[in-house]
């Protein structure tokens, strides 16, 4: 959404009283430029609406009084058919995106670690480097020429989706085989990028194509799979795939129904949950069950690990302990990780500006931006450790030197030895020069206080801190998630070393709580973020303490900005409803927002008259209207889709008189499959529609094909009240109906585009001052106080 063109200079802002407007004061703007754009990916594309109301017509009303009993168990018995398919599927993919990472990035890094054992180091530069920049050249060039809408996390457009917002492409086929291949190549090329993001774009394009119902294109389809050809399921669909993606991403299956649930999900009902519940368990299943197969090596570099990516339940038991007087400390964590969270997603909206300036200028300019990103990343993670001091190999927990006869050290963390003698490691090229997930188990490590210098700890923040900002806008499926975690945890071991003594935490239990932090004061969540935490590190005994620098972290960063996510949906410009109303809704009725010509049918109407409003206007739905002799006087009738009326123009069947249908009329000659919705960014258009000059003399009745109980508001309801409304059913079309009955029955139609901030002050732009006022620290306030509180000392 667009920001108000002033700012209140206040540290506490809230709305001011103002007088009741009157019809001066709503004086509209003449023009409203308001585009219905908005970025899919990497691509600008038209967005439309999803529809998840109930249609009750004749022809519908037919449909399911002739349903028996076998088609409700065969319904019941495909959603949990496909859930369980979603399961299996997410989980295989989930598993081959990390066998392939580990090896490819594995594979890189084994090769330069010999090479620079060999003091060969311009040839494993240049190998290191090479080899980034092929993967990324890879990754971006598929996103860019073969689906645009693979690029990013994807998060974005999944919660647009479930929120109502349909786009072209977003789960087709070719999108979910860009994401794999891409996120594949991109994470492996050692951009500071993450697979968790992709993993739910993943998973939902998986649940998505089996909410398609079939492909009449191919010949796969069959009368059971049309029960899903309706916006309401694949809903559901894509809410359990999307938390099964998480699941595949991070091993956690109540964390991967709690992220649909608080993150992304705009409608939820109980039975979702079970469902989710069960797919998430089936990811589970599954993943363990390859990781078992991966146990006797037969997987190449593949860890052993086992369901939990990140146990520090097993080793140093007794260091997992916190006491009373580490509460404040844990405060301080909170209260930092929002400020750095907040000042991320700050910089990120700006990186993310100027890169869409770039990406606009075609693919070439794509493929430039990545490349200078991966030999910027290459330099900086090849470059920094020279700078790093070589440590000699920690001992174990008998205290005996772990270094084998070739010099490296044991595993106990992966070490690297880069450019150090034998028997000592680079604290710095061991985070640089590993994959994200080993490094972040290496920060986890508990009892490894002295295996990181300080100076390392505070290079490896701020390079993280930056590549994280400067990665996430490349054309390339890429997440948030695992480099927010790993910034993070960075972040708290360098807080415990600076404590120093002050602080009886161990530095593994303190990077754990700076993820947390850090994950908080960017992607505001808590309650998801805090069980996927456990359930990585398979450790109850952190719970007291994630949640409360969750609680904190979330609390502090709401004060400067909204989560990265909503940032990213508003830069991209993706309507996404918010669930409370702005004030400056209460101030304006339906009627103030409503905008013209209103197009309309007749009950009975020619066929010409339908044709020529079809391909002049850009309208999914019109208002039905019966007037003499069809009623005494003009009443409204309902409300009829615009992919009906070319389902019935199609199907030619016309009649020369215009006067209603018998009751009996569309038995034989109409289906319910017949106006089934299309998949996801498939529909038909006017221009396929072939008539002669004969039929556009003729009439259509429309009555039959008109959904008779439309939702409708009247006139003066507060545009919030119609909001709350909208979004809580879940409508495409809310019909304003006029307070006398002296009008005509229909006074407007309100869409998602008029419940808009962009449309509604483009209407009235006096309300600019009376927008949302969240409290929020402002630039212009920190100043004012910081002045009031030195000239207070002064004194």
């Amino acid at each position: 959404m667009a920001s108000t063109a002033a700012r209140e200079d206040l540290l506490m802002e809230e709305e001011e009283p103002r007088p009741p407007l009157t019809r001066a004061l709503l004086h509209r703007s003449a023009t409203n430029n308001t585009s219905q754009v908005a970025m899919v990916g990497s691509n600008p594309c038209p967005i439309e609406s999803l529809d998840y109301e109930m249609i009750e017509n004749d022809l519908f009303d037919q449909n399911w009084r002739s349903r028996g009993k076998a088609d409700q168990v065969r319904y019941v018995v495909l959603k949990w058919t496909f859930c369980f398919a979603i399961g299996v599927i997410t989980g295989i993919v989930g598993f081959v995106i990390n066998l392939a990472v580990e090896n490819v990035a594995g594979l890189k890094h084994t090769a330069v670690s010999a090479l620079m054992e060999s003091s060969s180091y311009w040839t494993a530069f240049w190998l290191f480097a090479g080899s980034n920049l092929a993967l990324l050249m890879l990754a971006s060039s598929i996103t860019a020429f073969v689906s645009p809408a693979a690029g990013g996390s994807g998060i974005p457009e999944v919660k647009a989706y479930l929120n109502g917002v349909d786009a072209p492409n977003v789960f087709s086929l070719r999108t979910l085989a860009v994401k794999v291949i891409g996120n594949i190549a991109a994470v492996s090329s050692s951009l500071h990028v993450g697979k968790a993001g992709p993993m739910v774009h993943t998973g939902a394009c998986i649940a998505a194509i089996f909410g398609q119902g079939g492909s009449r294109k191919y010949g796969l389809t069959c009368r059971w799979l049309r029960y899903f050809k309706n916006d309401r399921d694949r809903r559901d669909l894509v809410t359990i795939g999307a938390g099964a993606g998480v699941t595949a991403a991070f091993r956690a299956p109540v964390g991967g129904v709690l992220f649909a649930l608080e993150s992304l999900s705009s409608w939820w009902r109980s039975a979702l949950i079970w469902r989710s519940f069960f797919t998430t368990a089936v990811v589970a299943v599954v993943l363990r069950l390859f990781i078992e197969l991966c146990g006797s090596g037969k997987c190449g570099l593949f860890g052993k690990g086992g369901l939990i990516m990140y146990d520090v339940s097993t080793i140093f038991d007794d260091l997992m302990t916190y006491h009373l007087k580490d509460i404040p400390i844990v405060v301080l964590i909170g209260v930092i990780g929002a400020v750095l969270g907040s000042l991320y997603n700050l910089l990120m909206v700006k990186v993310l500006r100027v890169y869409n300036m770039i990406n606009e200028r075609g693919g070439a300019h794509k493929l430039l931006l990545a490349a200078a990103v991966s030999i910027l990343t290459s330099c900086c993670l090849f470059g920094l450790p020279w700078f790093a001091p070589c440590r000699p190999c920690p001992t174990t927990g008998g205290g005996t030197p772990p270094s084998p006869p070739n010099g490296t050290c044991h595993s106990l963390n992966r070490f690297r030895r880069f450019h150090c003698p034998a028997g000592h490691y680079n604290d710095l090229a061991s985070l640089f020069l590993n994959i994200n997930d080993d490094a972040i188990r290496n920060l986890y490590s508990t009892g490894s206080n002295d295996v990181y210098h300080p100076g390392s700890m505070l290079a490896f923040f701020v390079a993280s801190y930056a590549l994280g900002v400067l990665s996430y806008g490349v054309v390339a499926p890429s997440g948030l998630f695992v480099p927010i975690i790993l910034t993070g945890a960075t972040y708290g071991r360098l807080v415990a070393m600076l404590l120093g003594g002050h602080s009886g935490l161990d530095h593994g239990l303190v990077a754990i709580l700076g993820s947390a932090s850090f994950l908080g004061g960017t992607l505001r969540m808590t309650v998801s973020v805090c069980v996927i935490i456990l359930e990585l590190t398979n450790n109850l005994l952190l719970l007291p303490l994630v949640m409360l620098v969750l609680l904190i972290s979330k609390t502090v960063a709401d004060s400067f900005n909204s989560s990265i996510y909503d940032l990213i949906l508003q830069l991209k410009g993706l309507p996404h409803l918010d669930a409370h109303a702005e004030p400056y809704m209460r101030q304006l009725t339906v009627g103030d927002v409503v905008t013209g010509p209103l197009r309309g049918f007749n009950g009975v109407e020619k066929v010409g008259s339908i044709v020529h409003t079809l391909r002049t206007t850009g309208h999914h739905a019109f208002p039905v209207v019966d007037e003499p002799p069809f009623s005494p006087a003009p009443v409204l009738y309902g409300l009829v889709l615009r992919a009906h009326l070319l389902v019935l123009l199609k199907k030619h069947e016309f009649q020369l008189t215009q006067e209603r249908c018998p009751k009996d009329y569309t038995a034989g000659r109409f289906e319910a499959e017949d106006f089934d919705k299309r998949g996801s960014g498939k529909h038909d258009t006017i221009a396929d529609v072939l008539l002669s000059p004969e039929e556009m003399e003729m009439y259509v009745d429309l009555h039959p094909f008109t959904n008779t109980s439309p939702y409708t508001v009247v006139e003066t309801m507060s545009l919030a009240k119609a909001l709350v409304l909208f979004r809580e059913v879940g409508l495409r079309h809310l019909l304003v109906v006029p307070k006398s009955c002296d009008r005509s029955p229909v006074v407007g139609i309100l869409t998602r585009h008029d419940f808009m901030p962009e449309h509604i002050l483009g209407l009235h732009p006096v309300l600019l001052g009376s927008r949302w006022k969240r409290l929020r620290w402002q630039k212009g306030a920190v100043a004012k106080y910081f002045r009031s509180l030195l000239q207070w000392l002064a004194s």
